[in-house]
């Protein structure tokens, strides 16, 4: 059982492609205006953000794109639908991130140990920072809200980034601000204050790693389908809440992009019909699209023996699963060894061969099924399948319709036959009748009494080769 996954609906798929195109202009801008003032003011720190928003920019087409591809519906070669193209992208996204920082480390010590550079704190330097926060604070806010509403780890990684932008910038101007002060406010520790747009940078790059580290685990994770945390346990409790389930076997959960997929097996008392172990698994998946909204769910249903089921119950159950009805089911017990009659109702059109051979898979299913039973005699009755072309002739024949009501009388002992109808197919009669009982009877007295019924009207009408008595209490 499955369900179609949300991010089918193309507005959503719009939306979220309408983001990721806004984001890539949003780093195009910002790229360019860092790296402008980067190359004149020559401040190693707006240059690594320079370097931080080019990756931003590659980071950011890579999202368009695979946001572009990612809700395409699932095909033959794609059984699963095209979302872990989002965990791919977040993927090469880590991957540039952390080439940056290698690049932005190595160029921080260079400056700290081996050539010290000049930088202009000018107005400039401190304008493209704030108006890069500014830019930062707004994108990442959209990409924040659109990742949490269409459930997408592309546009997150997307917000991420920019939101670690903020920081990694407020960074900036906090070592710009010293190489100022050391430039105008305390001339002799303008040595050492140079320094600190350095150890800015040093600081951006930490920060990146950090983000970096976190984004490149969970893709990672999602890659190697590792179940969300928490998800699959809150899924076992859930499911095996609901009525009819007996246990929970494997739970399997898996992400791809937006999408969560969960396979999981849950035991169900085998006696149960097939429409009742439907209703089962449609209300466990019921449960778990309540704990993961527009989730594509998979139960599959386990058969189990109850515990302290009868043997009776399990000869049936034998039974069902052959899609065979059987009744009269009768047991010998002889030290340890278990001898059944019983009697098994086959269609009207097979023949005795075809019939006899149903019996024989019967039987030997059920000595597999319980080791204990050592012989099965089976008595093969009609079950009278199929649609019968006999006529209600109630109406034309009161005569005999008299007569059943009067055998029934005498036979029974007393006034107890009503509602009759009889049914002819060519030369052969049908009936069916009504017979009320004393409520105190038991059903094997009941049960006699019916088949006294029936025998006796068989050997007394002729033609009669079927009676079917309805037993009621007697209310009067």
């Amino acid at each position: 059982m499955s369900m179609d996954h949300a991010s089918a609906d193309p507005v959503p798929h719009h939306r979220k492609k309408s983001a990721a195109g806004n984001s890539v202009l949003a780093a195009f801008f910002l790229t360019g205006m860092k790296l402008a003032v980067g190359l004149m003011t020559g401040s190693l720190g707006i240059l690594a953000e320079a370097a931080h928003s080019g990756l931003d920019l590659v980071a950011a087409v890579v999202t368009f794109l695979a946001v572009s591809v990612s809700d395409k519906p699932a095909d033959r070669e794609h059984p699963y639908g095209h979302g872990k193209i989002e965990n791919f992208s977040a993927l090469i996204e880590t991957v540039l991130l952390f080439l940056t920082c290698a690049w932005i480390i190595y160029e921080a010590v260079q400056r700290l140990f081996f050539k010290p550079a000049e930088i202009d704190p000018s107005l400039w330097a401190f304008l493209v920072m704030a108006i890069s926060i500014g830019v930062d604070v707004s994108r990442s806010g959209m990409l924040f809200r659109a990742a949490r509403k269409y459930q997408s780890q592309a546009l997150e990684a997307d917000a991420l980034h920019f939101s670690t932008d903020v920081w990694s910038s407020s960074v900036v101007i906090g070592g710009l601000a010293l190489v100022w002060a050391g430039k105008y406010v305390f001339p002799g520790l303008s040595h050492l204050l140079q320094k600190a747009d350095a150890v800015a940078a040093f600081g951006v790059a930490l920060i990146v790693l950090f983000v970096s580290y976190r984004l490149g685990k969970r893709t990672i994770d999602v890659l190697l389908d590792r179940a969300p945390d928490g998800l699959a346990p809150r899924i076992r409790e859930a499911a095996s809440k609901v009525d009819g389930v007996m246990s929970v076997g494997q739970v399997r959960v898996r992400r791809s992009g937006p999408s969560v997929f969960v396979d999981l097996t849950v035991d169900v008392d085998r006696n149960h019909s097939f429409e009742r172990t439907h209703r089962i698994a449609e209300s466990v998946e019921s449960k778990i699209q309540s704990l993961a909204p527009g989730a594509d769910v998979v139960v599959h249903t386990d058969p189990r023996e109850v515990e302290r089921e009868t043997m009776a119950k399990r000869i049936r159950a034998v039974a069902f699963r052959n899609q065979i009805s059987v009744h009269n089911i009768s047991m010998h017990v002889e030290k340890d060894q278990v001898y059944v009659d019983l009697h098994l109702e086959v269609d009207d059109h097979l023949s005795l061969q075809q019939a006899h051979d149903q019996a024989s898979h019967i039987e030997a299913d059920l000595k597999a099924d319980m080791p204990n039973i050592v012989r099965v005699t089976t008595h093969l009755e009609s079950r009278g399948t199929g649609i019968g072309d006999d006529v209600d002739v109630t109406d034309n024949e009161p005569v005999l319709v008299g007569r059943i009501v009067r055998l029934t009388n005498e036979i029974s002992g007393a006034r107890r036959c009503h509602d009759v109808m009889v049914r002819r197919r060519g030369a052969r009669l049908s009936v069916s009748l009504h017979c009320s009982f004393e409520k105190e009877l038991s059903i094997v007295q009941v049960h006699d009494i019916s088949t006294r019924i029936e025998e006796g009207l068989k050997n007394k009408i002729a033609g009669l080769d079927r009676v079917l008595i309805h037993a009621e209490p007697d209310d009067r």
